[in-house]
């Protein structure tokens, strides 16, 4: 072969070994990196969060609920029974078939609602409970909740001071409470305040009594309350609905300055009233819901991940504050605390 025609042929073996060594991977080189994957969580909990009525109070709790789930990477879904004892079961019974790992919740019943609450446990569901206080509570992962006995003495010691000061000693008190719904509650929280009254040597007639736990409800009945006993002069209500609707029926009927209102909970439209100026709602004690819902949950993961939850098996009672017009400004601290301008 002449040099002439072998020239091409070196030059286009010469290409072809450029072009191969070029598309080889050295063996010296790294291996290229993995993706970094999202990192997998803990564990897969799912924790249902129930309460029984769409009000600031219960919404507070919800957003303990939530909260403790965000912080500790869980997810947390949230239900509402309305007040229906049926359907607080049928939610209960679906979380059991559904195999959800926990679940804190408001009951509406010491009885059926525990009863459903122990059948969840026994299925390895851990369970919370929050606003209720229940005589045994060794299968509960935790129990939070105000004590509305103590909680509903300390208005009535308030109210006593205001009726020493005011109405010489002696009044005539009517009571807006919520027997038809969660009547051993209510009667802890007016027992509570009738107790606060005796001890400070109060002397008191109970000339009226009314169940509304709702604010449309509670402004009607506390109407018809008024005008059937005119000589009311202080009223206690046992929870937010029926406390806004009592003040707001004094202010409607213009008895600003002649009937006193006493509460119970905490809330932006409460704390108003109590601010307004107005002279009707005195004051109110307040719980903390989301401190109640916060710990229940967090409680729940602890033990989900095995860690040892000091409020096992126990009810642990989370403090209510009084704030009335004697201290505005703890009522104007307490609302900055709790988000509230």
């Amino acid at each position: 072969m002449s040099t002439r025609k072998l020239y091409p042929f070196v030059s286009l073996l010469a290409l072809l070994t450029i072009l191969l060594t070029g598309c080889a991977t050295p063996t010296s080189a790294p291996a290229p990196a993995e993706s970094a994957a999202p990192a997998a969580p803990e564990t897969d909990l799912t924790i249902a969060g129930v309460v029984f009525q769409d009000d600031q109070f219960m919404n507070s709790m919800v957003k303990g609920f939530t909260d403790a789930g965000a912080k500790y990477g869980v997810k947390v879904v949230t239900a509402n029974t309305n007040n229906d004892q049926a359907k607080e079961g049928e939610l209960i019974q679906t979380y059991i078939a559904q195999g959800v790992s926990g679940i804190a919740i408001a009951p509406l019943s010491k009885d059926a609602s525990i009863a459903n609450l122990k059948e969840a446990s026994s299925k390895g569901i851990k369970v919370a409970i929050t606003n209720m206080s229940i005589s045994d509570p060794s299968f509960l992962t935790g129990g939070f909740t105000s004590d509305d006995a103590s909680n509903g003495k300390i208005v009535g010691e308030a109210a006593a001071a205001f009726i020493k000061e005011t109405l010489g000693g002696s009044a005539k008190v009517a009571i807006v409470d919520f027997d038809h719904q969660l009547p051993d509650q209510s009667k802890a929280r007016y027992g509570g305040f009738e107790e606060g009254l005796k001890a400070a040597g109060v002397t008191y007639t109970v000339v009226a009594h009314q169940s509304a736990n709702m604010q449309e409800d509670g402004l009607a009945k506390t109407t018809d309350m008024l005008t059937a006993n005119p000589d009311v002069q202080v009223i206690f209500a046992c929870n937010e609905g029926g406390t806004i609707g009592a003040a707001m029926a004094v202010k409607q009927a213009g008895l600003a300055g002649k009937v006193y209102v006493f509460g119970y909970d905490g809330s932006d439209q409460l704390t108003s009233m109590i601010l307004s100026g107005d002279n009707i709602l005195l004051g109110t004690v307040a719980q903390d819901p989301y401190s109640q819902g916060y710990r229940a949950v967090e409680a729940l993961i602890k033990a989900l991940k095995g860690e040892t939850v000091a409020e096992q098996g126990v009810m642990t009672i989370v403090p209510g504050t009084f704030l009335g017009v004697s201290d505005l400004e703890a009522v104007k601290k307490w609302r900055t605390d709790n988000g509230l301008k």
